[in-house]
């Protein structure tokens, strides 16, 4: 069976650096951190006091207020991110058939503020009258439920489920999209990844595992991946969303096409439950699993957007691992973690990648890693790579990668090139 080619035709996003794709964007080419104090809690008395929150975002351009209450803030964020890929896919979706569009869609973790807010009323009525609970409680916080709701809100009927594995839960997504299309059993599918753990738990439970960054005297330049300095990752939370569709469909309608999604990788450190594989063992297998997946060589890439977390032992065995499946390549690479200006989105980062890979494949430009300070450099790890410290970089990027590991073990890549027919 011949496996049809597949192709991206709508892009959506809800981030730190704004609650548009145009200002998403922007952001990242100017080098904007979205990092802040914390506003969503009172986090006086934790570690880690500042985050990369979504700013003035109103869930009621996209969801009635009746209905806003029966979602967590990560759907809401979800639905607000489709809405705008949709749209901007401009589908005439009277005509289509929706028994073939289907909703893959991730979260890392869910819906973790709502999980709080019914436990502590738990806690407050147990000893009293009793157990009561949200009856919403449970479809609010469930990690499918985005996918469900976009696919309501649309009459979506093809393939609809979640995917989680960590960080890498919307790459997965992704790929599991990329993948369904290509063998014929949908038109298209709306795919991303939404995350707001920008809670008490969320932060707290990162904090005492020792996985976020502490500078609270300076959120802005906290997350420095491959830097000395760097003291852990920045949490960050929104949604970022693709519409992958069919080529011939896309053609067939008169569809703006940005890009080809032509390969995806997958893989396992099978090493530890939070760290990467020192060796980057795992990374090596996925990035591998992704050029075999595209039919490509490693000098077939140009751009790398790299998992980067700014965490100790993260950023250098992805280093260590890219100059191993690039060789020579590697330096003519660029490599950036666009986590420097967003913060680490959880399950919304593969998605959001994917679709900072995409924008360099379209418009020829690389966006930076920022925070960089001349002179604080890692022993491990080799400068002669380009990491964008900085600033962004014009050059012709024809094919870009996107990295994304997770929690777990997981790891996963997508490979996106500039469509030619």
């Amino acid at each position: 069976m011949e496996l049809k080619r597949v192709v991206v035709t709508g892009l959506g996003t809800i981030t730190p650096l704004g609650n548009t794709l145009t200002e998403t964007w922007e952001g990242l080419l100017n080098g904007k951190s979205g990092a802040g104090p914390i506003t969503h809690f009172d986090a006086s008395k934790f570690k880690t006091q500042f985050a990369c929150e979504v700013k003035n975002f109103d869930a009621s351009l996209y969801v009635d207020r009746k209905e806003a209450r029966k979602c967590d803030r990560y759907s809401l964020l979800a639905i607000g991110a489709a809405k705008q890929a949709i749209e901007d896919a401009a589908m005439d979706l009277e005509s289509e058939d929706k028994d073939r569009i289907g909703v893959i869609f991730a979260a890392g973790i869910g819906g973790i503020q709502t999980f709080e807010d019914e436990v502590l009323g738990y806690a407050k009525t147990k000893d009293t009258i009793g157990p009561k609970f949200n009856p919403f409680f449970i479809p609010k916080m469930i990690a499918d439920i985005a996918a469900g709701h976009i696919s309501m809100i649309y009459g979506f009927r093809g393939p609809n489920f979640a995917t989680v594995s960590a960080c890498a839960s919307s790459t997965n997504a992704i790929a599991d999209a990329f993948n369904y299309i290509r063998l014929g059993k949908a038109n298209a599918i709306v795919t991303g990844g939404a995350e707001a753990a920008i809670a008490a738990p969320g932060v707290g439970g990162f904090n005492s595992m020792n996985a976020l960054s502490t500078r609270n005297d300076s959120p802005e330049t906290a997350s420095r991946p491959f830097s000395a300095s760097r003291d852990g990752f920045v949490m960050g939370e929104g949604a970022a969303c693709l519409v992958l569709e069919e080529m011939e469909h896309a053609l067939a309608r008169g569809a703006k096409i940005y890009a080809e999604v032509v390969g995806a990788g997958m893989s396992a450190d099978a090493y530890h439950l939070t760290a990467s594989h020192p060796e980057g063992l795992g990374a090596i297998l996925v990035m591998k699993n992704a050029l075999e997946d595209a039919e490509m060589k490693p000098e077939d890439i140009d751009y790398i957007n790299v998992h980067g977390t700014s965490t100790p032992v993260g950023d250098i065995s992805e280093v260590k691992a890219i100059q191993k499946v690039f060789g020579e390549h590697a330096y003519n690479l660029n490599i950036s973690s666009t986590k420097s200006m967003t913060g680490h989105l959880l399950g919304a980062a593969g998605a959001l990648e994917a679709i900072v890979s995409i924008k360099a494949v379209q418009e020829d430009i690389v966006p930076p890693t920022i925070n960089h300070v001349e002179g604080d450099n890692d022993p491990e790890i080799d400068y002669n790579l380009n990491f964008t410290f900085n600033k962004a970089q014009k050059r012709t990027v024809n094919a870009a990668l996107s990295n994304t590991f997770g929690f777990g073990g997981h790891n996963a890549s997508v490979i996106v090139k500039k469509f030619v027919k």
